[in-house]
């Protein structure tokens, strides 16, 4: 089986010391279990809100040329034909150097696979947090009736933190239904998700990509929250195979302690 890591840093972010360190540390990973390795530094979707229509601050995207930056990591589906398992890994996740292959656990049944917020050991402020969050993304976008099913319970709407993504080439494919990487994220239905209208001026792929699945029932692994373990909301950070530094700009020092860090975890 032929597997890839792919994973996306542009512009300053690169700079960053806690990024280099997780990267390093994900091409460490790639190295030790036979995994390829991919690292796109530039831009190449180059995806634009529609100028006269979006809500999102101009700085967003106007800092970046006027593209958006975070649906760049959807250039990996670009190589959905060249490998049979592909994991797209954000920057700011740190694989600990004894961590199994996570694509022994992903298996061979499911089209894509990640982890649910609310299948992990939360703290009770994050499970707030998370309730609200969902909420305000996924509330107008549940529709049963019409086969779009958010599955809401006590801790709110059902989402997948995209933050690391599996797909099974043979079984996400059809899906796309050929069209590249770049065509996909312009679909229409995602054009509102694009533009950042009404709750979704802040979003990320990550609102896009969990409606997506849900509206065309993209078969999903419920993945073990270990392969996705946020700094200061999971409660079994220790027992994480992959640690995600998520909100950098939350951290002591903006996570440019990378020793201190490390030292925590």
């Amino acid at each position: 089986m032929k597997t890839l890591i792919y994973q996306v840093c542009i512009g300053k972010a690169a700079k960053s010391k806690l990024y280099k360190h997780c990267m390093q540390s994900v091409q460490n990973y790639c190295e030790s279990h036979g995994i390829d390795y991919i690292r796109q530094d530039t831009p190449i979707l180059r995806i634009k809100p529609n100028v006269f229509l979006t809500n999102r601050s101009t700085e967003s995207y106007e800092k970046h040329g006027g593209y958006l930056p975070i649906y760049e990591k959807e250039n990996a589906f670009a190589y959905l034909g060249e490998y049979d398992r592909i994991a797209i890994i954000d920057a700011d996740i740190y694989i600990r150097p004894d961590s199994p292959n996570i694509f022994d656990e992903f298996g061979e049944e499911y089209a894509f696979g990640a982890v649910s917020e609310r299948e992990m050991p939360i703290t009770e402020q994050y499970k707030t947090k998370i309730k609200g969050y969902s909420n305000m993304q996924y509330s107008s976008l549940h529709k049963p009736q019409i086969g779009i099913d958010f599955e809401p319970n006590d801790l709110g709407f059902e989402f997948y933190n995209m933050g690391m993504i599996l797909l099974n080439s043979k079984k996400f494919l059809p899906f796309l239904k050929g069209q590249t990487p770049k065509q996909f994220i312009e679909r229409a239905e995602f054009q509102n998700f694009v533009d950042g209208m009404g709750a979704w001026k802040w979003s990320t792929d990550q609102t896009l990509l969990n409606f997506f699945l849900k509206k065309h029932k993209v078969p999903t692994k419920h993945m073990n929250w270990k392969w996705n373990g946020l700094y200061t909301a999971n409660t079994k950070l220790d027992k994480c195979h992959f640690v995600h530094f998520f909100l950098k700009d939350k951290l002591p020092e903006a996570g440019e302690n990378v020793k201190q860090l490390m030292e925590l975890i």
